[in-house]
């Protein structure tokens, strides 16, 4: 079976492009869900539009998609609620000098 731990450590590979930081830390991961060797996802992006959208969610797939034993990937992207800083960890905070 394929842990949420396993999940989130490939996710924290994940990049946002812009701010160079893991999306786990930026917030953008709102929900892991396994089941057996199959995994959800909700996460978000920092805005609607984001052109590197579909740059994140390739990679999120490729990321997750590499876990030994893995099953179906349901990424699934959601606006709701909106992104916004408060969601930020404080490792990442540092990172971006808002510490």
């Amino acid at each position: 079976m394929i842990s949420k731990k396993t999940v989130e450590d490939q996710l924290r590979q994940v990049l946002d492009p812009e701010l160079g930081i893991n999306i786990v830390d930026l917030g953008l991961i709102y929900k892991i869900s396994t089941s057996r060797n199959n995994v959800d996802i909700l996460m978000t992006l920092t805005f609607p539009g984001c052109p590197l959208g579909s740059i994140i969610q390739t990679e999120v797939n490729d990321k997750v998609g590499a876990i030994e034993n893995i099953g179906k990937i349901n990424l699934q992207i959601t606006f709701d609620p909106p992104w916004d800083l408060s969601k930020i960890s404080s490792e990442a905070r540092a990172e971006l000098g808002m510490v």
